[in-house]
């Protein structure tokens, strides 16, 4: 027998009704959990926050402290999901410290630390097989690279270079190199590092078996991916920090953030591989003469927006990017909601930026509009202490 219309329609509202009802048993797939490093020095901090962040309302919640540890100025994520690796800023005493992360408490629990091998780390990062760690220690003006063990700890370091080259001329903040920002090129042969001290970001070849840098000498070795050893910025630029990205026909582009002199210069790749600039525009509104000192640079996963943050203006500067030729427009400028923010974090879905205004303690969301690049604020995270580093895990909670 045939089955009727009413018990066809009868079915279907029962398989709606239990569906409906696995969806919502499930657990929300917007929560994310992340980590906020801070300055424990001269402040109520203990060390590494954790964080819960919801893709959906903005809201930012904290769960409590991850770890007390000493001025963990930098963090870093290791593709992995497993562990965080982080530099604890603390002069001739500058250690780098791994942690395990359990992700349903947002504990971190120390695997070991070693040495910086140098002083003040201020920037991590890894290679693309995510078997090496590499820092930038600002006040040594040195490089260093430690291999990751198969249990997340660091091993002894594999290479320590300092950088080399003429100074820059502010009397002040270049009496010395500093590096202050490393990061692996696309094929994992070479690093890049911005050099505060030198006004230039230095080109490193990498050996991935060995785990060691050695300047790049494009004379010697033509073939390789760049045919300079360095980029040259203006003097008293400053370089702090860098992009990278990709143009459409696959050339490479950077924009160099600069810290001293606000600005941020362009510079993109021929087909002979040799770096040449683009252009050069100041973070900051026409008439602003007060002191800022730019801190954190940015590109939008959708490759459009580049952000930058400005310490003294304190704001975020926002910039469309020409997809054909990497042009920067400016396209405005937003209040952080406090003072000082030395770093902020795009969300994993790209809808949203953090700020993290060190020394009004606190952390304000906004939300991003993927058409025009403006940011509206919509909530904010107060009596953090010190926030200066936020890193999120990819993937959401369940």
């Amino acid at each position: 027998m045939k089955p009727t219309r009413s018990f066809i329609l009868t079915l279907a509202a029962l398989s709606l009704a239990v569906t409906a009802f696995a969806q919502s048993s499930k657990p929300a797939s917007h929560q994310f959990l992340a980590y906020v490093g801070t300055y424990t020095t001269k402040t109520d901090s203990k060390g590494i926050y954790a964080l819960d962040f919801d893709t959906e309302t903005g809201k930012l919640t904290l769960r409590g402290v991850a770890a007390e540890t000493p001025d963990p100025s930098w963090l870093a994520l290791h593709p992995s999901g497993k562990y965080v690796y982080v530099a604890n800023e603390a002069g001739k005493q500058s250690t780098i410290s791994a942690f395990s992360l359990d992700a349903q408490t947002g504990k971190l629990a120390l695997l070991n630390k070693l040495p910086a091998r140098g002083e003040d780390p201020c920037h991590l990062s890894f290679d693309k097989s995510g078997k090496y760690l590499f820092v930038a220690n600002y006040s040594s003006g040195n490089v260093v690279v430690f291999p990751i063990l198969s249990n997340g700890k660091l091993g002894k370091s594999t290479s320590a270079l300092k950088d080399q080259g003429t100074l820059g001329p502010n009397t002040e903040r270049q009496k010395a190199p500093h590096a202050h920002w490393i990061a692996i090129s696309g094929t994992n042969r070479g690093a890049f590092v911005a050099d505060l001290g030198l006004d230039r970001v230095l080109f490193y070849d990498f050996n991935a078996s060995k785990g060691t840098l050695a300047l790049h000498n494009a004379t010697v070795s033509p073939k390789r991916p760049f045919a300079q050893n360095s980029l040259e910025l203006k003097p008293a630029s400053g370089p702090r920090h860098a992009a990278v990205g990709k143009f459409p026909d696959y050339r490479q582009f950077i924009y160099v953030l600069g810290e001293l002199d606000s600005t941020i210069t362009a510079f993109a790749t021929s087909k002979e591989g040799i770096f040449g600039l683009v252009q050069r525009v100041s973070t900051l509104p026409s008439g602003f003469s007060s002191r800022n000192d730019a801190a954190e640079i940015a590109i939008h996963p959708d490759g459009k927006w580049l952000f930058a943050s400005n310490r003294g203006h304190d704001s975020i500067a926002v910039f469309q990017i020409d997809p054909s030729t990497g042009f920067l427009t400016p396209s405005g400028h937003f209040p952080t909601g406090g003072k000082e923010p030395r770093h902020f974090a795009l969300d994993p879905t790209g809808r949203f930026l953090l700020a993290e205004n060190q020394n009004s303690n606190n952390i304000v969301v906004f939300r991003i509009d993927l058409a025009t690049g403006a940011l509206q604020e919509v909530s904010r995270l107060d009596n953090l202490p010190s926030p200066v580093n936020l890193v999120f895990l990819p993937s959401p909670l369940h």
